[in-house]
């Protein structure tokens, strides 16, 4: 039976790479709890980092004492260990030889360590494209791919595997991917308030200028958007805004069509998306109009980040990621 494999992280920025493999060990921090030593429960980690951190989230508590848990606990004797030295460009792996222990002799702030046997060390160039990806979370302690576990266990045995060929494309399509559905994530956040300014912003940075209606009864539109900031130019683009989990019917279609002048332009974004029946109601509508979910609305943001004033930037703060080409 295969053992599990493991990646523990050598510190921030691998500042404990040489540490590790001078002592043979493996070491985490959260050195303000106890030892908790003889503790199996996981509720009783975190209990224990909350007393320990009091001034930290939720979220950071359970995530730190689940980390601890995964060192302490379930990590058992014969696993096997990969830890990364950004300097060598090499991952070292070996095997766990003893169970915890409270030590903080090697590295005061990362008291809690396990003894290992470094057995081997592999090139980070000789793992697919794949692997690489899948080393490369930011979490203290976390399972690879298998995929990146069978080629890191043929390169310590001197067996190394043919890597699956990987289109890059394929890598950055999936990051991509990712990207969008945390900037999803990020969009849906916002209350209906900034959602509108949010809007008005991706048509001002698409060269429109808007105007926003106040909050409360607004008669059917949130923004109007035109060339000339008045309505007088075309296209004049009415917007309505709804930022909710339900999805819109075509009664909200129709309710928004009427009134409507023949040559307005309509803009429906719906956070909850839309129904058959209101994309029907939408094809058939007697002014052009566009239903946009919340898909459409984050590629549009996207695309016209660049070029979006500060106020909206705030909204949503992005950062641009460099890829080589």
């Amino acid at each position: 039976m295969a053992k599990t494999l493991w990646v523990v992280r050598a510190g921030e920025g691998a500042h404990l790479i040489e540490i590790f493999k001078e002592n043979s060990i493996i070491a985490i921090g959260w050195s303000d709890a106890e030892t908790l030593a003889n503790v199996i429960d996981r509720k009783e980690f975190i209990r224990k980092i909350r007393e320990a951190y009091p001034e930290e989230s939720d979220k950071w508590v359970i995530s730190g004492a689940s980390q601890v848990f995964r060192f302490q606990v379930e990590i058992k004797v014969g696993d096997r260990i990969v830890s990364y030295d950004p300097t060598r460009r090499i991952y070292l792996v070996g095997s766990i030889v003893g169970d915890y222990q409270y030590d903080p002799i090697h590295a005061s702030s990362y008291p809690r360590c396990r003894s290992v046997k470094w057995e081997a060390e592999v090139s980070r160039d000789d793992l697919s494209v794949s692997s690489k990806n899948s080393l490369g979370s930011t979490l203290t302690i976390f399972h690879p791919s298998d995929t990146a576990v069978d080629e890191i266990e043929a390169l310590a045995t001197g067996k190394p595997k043919k890597p699956p060929e990987v289109e890059e494309v394929e890598l950055i399509k999936d990051i991509q991917n990712q990207a969008h559905e945390f900037i999803k994530d990020k969009v849906n956040k916002l209350d209906w308030e900034e959602m509108q300014e949010l809007v008005a912003g991706v048509l001002r940075a698409m060269g429109y200028k808007t105007q926003v209606s106040p909050a409360g009864p607004d008669q059917g539109k949130d923004i109007i958007a035109s060339p000339d900031g008045f309505g007088f130019e075309t296209p004049r683009i009415m917007v309505e805004v709804k930022h909710r989990k339900g999805s819109m019917g075509a009664t909200d279609i129709r309710s928004f069509l009427g009134g409507r002048h023949k040559d307005d332009k309509g803009l429906y974004v719906s956070t909850g998306g839309f129904t058959k029946d209101a994309i029907y109601e939408a094809e058939r509508a007697n002014i052009p109009l566009t239903l946009m979910n919340l898909d459409k609305l984050v590629k549009a943001i996207t695309e016209h980040y660049e070029n979006m004033d500060l106020e909206t930037r705030v909204l949503v703060p992005l950062k641009k990621v460099y890829w080589p080409s």
